[in-house]
Parts: structure tokens; C-alpha cells; sequence
């Protein structure tokens, strides 16, 4: 009996400490870098504790260095490796993808932390909406428009709060996740597409009211959150570039688009501006020329971006 109670118990014990690590692999299944990483003699990327998705490529000692707005994340896997088949001589670029009011305070301060990671780089080349681009026209010797994007709304698959227009996102049943307009620029995209759709109020309502109440959660880094608090259950629905929903189905996740009519939607320009005191002068102005190549843009196109 002793010995049976014994098998029964370890036997328990397993099926809970696997439970466990299933549940705890599980929480983590759609945690970022959903790029692919650079090759390495050790690999030490832990989802949930060790993991750095907007950082790129070779820190030390750069040939290159550009800062992207957020969103184009999915691009920088093709984008660099293209460039440097085109220009072999510059093996070690350095990116980042953080939101583009965050990558201006970077440039304007001279540095950045992550962690106990300081990052002192200058940039040979920002790209951001075109808004914040002219706002920075001063530091650039050279500025050039290479996308386009519009709003969608993305929800969990099946959309369980049927979710089908602007208006919807009001509801008090509607969990939100919203760019926080701080320092992203979709976020004052998004909040003139809530004036057209809903006017002042349904602004108020999604941006203050819901605010208050936690309903609208606003991002801490960037529209890189959507997708994942859609993905874990946290929100019910989003509204992001329409290229966030492309490239979240390309990869297999469970989400849906809603899509935006034209006349509450917006289109947004994505601009890249050469720095006048870019470091690495020439390696600079050869990307310059590979962001508004033909090759360039199919990879944008590629990723639900629109291109001319």
C-alpha cells in the first residue's frame, strides 16, 4: 500500500512538473524575435527573460548603421541581407527598430539604453513617416519616400467580439491595444481615423475613458505589442498597419483582419533621410540608393506595404 501510495505520488509529481514546463513553454510560443537571428557560436536568446527583437546585426565596429521606424521590422531579414549581396565590401551593419519618436530622442541625446546595454551609435540613415521626417529636415542632407502603409484593425482569429468597424472598439467588452501617440506616430494615425470614423466622442471614449478604466491599453515599446497581447488573449482588438496583419499571418499566427474603409482610413508615407554628419558617408549613400530600388521595394511589397 506504502508502495503504491509512493508510485502514485511520483507519478503526480511528473505529470505536474511537465504540466508546469508545458504551461510555462506555452505562455512564451509567440514571444518575439520573430526574425531570423544571426548565426553565432552560442546561442543564449531565453523567451520571457534574454530577449532583444529590435536590436540588429553587428554592434561592434558597424560599416552601417540605421535606424528604422518599428513597423518595418519584418523587412530588415531581406532588406540587409540584399544590400550587402549588392555591396559585399560592407559585412557588419547595425540596426535598430524601435518606435521613430524614441530613435529622434536617440539621435538628438547621442545615446540609448536597454538593460545594461548602452548603445552610443550614430546613424547613417533614420526612416520614419514623413511627418517626423520634415519635423528633422535640418539634420538630413538628403531625404527620399520609399513606402506606404495604411491602418487595418487586427483581431484574434475567428473574431470573437465581432469586431467590424472603428466604432466597435468603444465598447466597454472591447479590449484595446492602442500605439501609444507619445512616441509613435500610427498612434496620431489611429487617432485621426477615430475622429473620422466617430468624431470627438468616440475619440474621448477609446482614449481617455478607456484609458482610465484599462480597457485601452496603450504600448510601452511599440506596435510590436498588438499583435502579441492579441495573440496571448490580453486585447480584443488592435488597430495596426495593415502590414502588421499580413506579416502576422505569414508566419502562421491566429489573428484576422478587419479592414478600414477608405474615408476613415489614412495613408502614410514612409521617408528615409541620409544624416548630414552620418558616420560612414559612403555606405550611407549607397543604402539611400537600395531603399528606393525595385529590389527594395517588392520586399516591402512582400509585407503588405504599398509601393510606387
Amino acid at each position: 500500500m506504502i508502495l503504491f501510495k509512493k508510485l502514485v505520488y511520483g507519478v503526480s509529481l511528473i505529470f505536474l512538473t511537465t504540466a508546469a514546463t508545458v504551461q510555462a513553454q506555452d505562455a512564451h510560443r509567440f514571444d518575439p524575435p520573430w526574425n531570423t537571428a544571426p548565426k553565432a557560436a552560442v546561442e543564449f536568446t531565453i523567451k520571457g527573460i534574454n530577449n532583444v527583437p529590435d536590436l540588429y546585426g553587428d554592434i561592434v565596429d558597424p560599416q552601417l548603421v540605421v535606424f528604422f521606424a518599428g513597423n518595418q521590422f519584418m523587412c530588415i531579414d531581406e532588406l540587409l541581407e540584399g544590400f550587402k549581396k549588392k555591396h559585399p565590401h560592407i559585412e557588419r551593419i547595425f540596426a535598430e527598430t524601435l518606435p521613430p519618436g524614441i530613435l529622434a530622442k536617440q539621435i538628438e541625446g547621442g545615446s540609448l539604453t536597454i538593460g545594461n546595454l548602452r548603445i552610443t551609435h550614430k546613424p547613417d540613415v533614420y526612416t520614419a513617416g514623413k511627418s517626423r521626417i520634415e519635423l528633422m529636415e535640418d539634420h538630413f542632407s538628403r531625404i527620399e519616400s520609399y513606402a506606404y502603409n495604411k491602418l487595418s484593425l487586427m483581431v484574434p482569429s475567428g473574431n470573437p467580439q465581432k469586431v467590424h468597424k472603428l466604432t466597435d472598439l468603444q465598447s466597454k467588452n472591447v479590449r484595446v491595444s492602442m500605439p501609444n501617440p507619445a512616441w509613435e506616430g500610427i498612434g496620431r494615425q489611429i487617432e485621426i481615423a477615430y475622429k473620422k470614423a466617430g468624431g470627438d466622442a468616440l475619440h474621448q471614449a477609446i482614449m481617455e475613458k478607456k484609458v482610465e478604466d484599462g480597457s485601452t491599453y496603450l504600448t510601452r515599446i511599440h506596435h510590436r505589442e498588438s499583435p502579441l497581447r492579441i495573440l496571448l488573449g490580453e486585447s480584443d482588438a488592435a488597430p495596426v498597419w495593415t502590414s502588421e496583419v499580413v506579416y502576422q499571418k505569414m508566419i502562421g499566427h491566429p489573428v484576422d483582419e478587419v479592414e478600414i474603409p477608405q474615408e476613415h482610413n489614412i495613408r502614410s508615407t514612409y521617408c528615409a533621410g541620409r544624416l548630414k554628419n552620418a558616420p560612414r558617408p559612403e555606405a550611407a549613400d549607397l543604402f539611400m540608393e537600395y531603399l528606393i530600388s525595385d529590389e527594395a521595394k517588392e520586399i516591402y511589397k512582400k509585407y503588405g506595404f504599398e509601393v510606387e
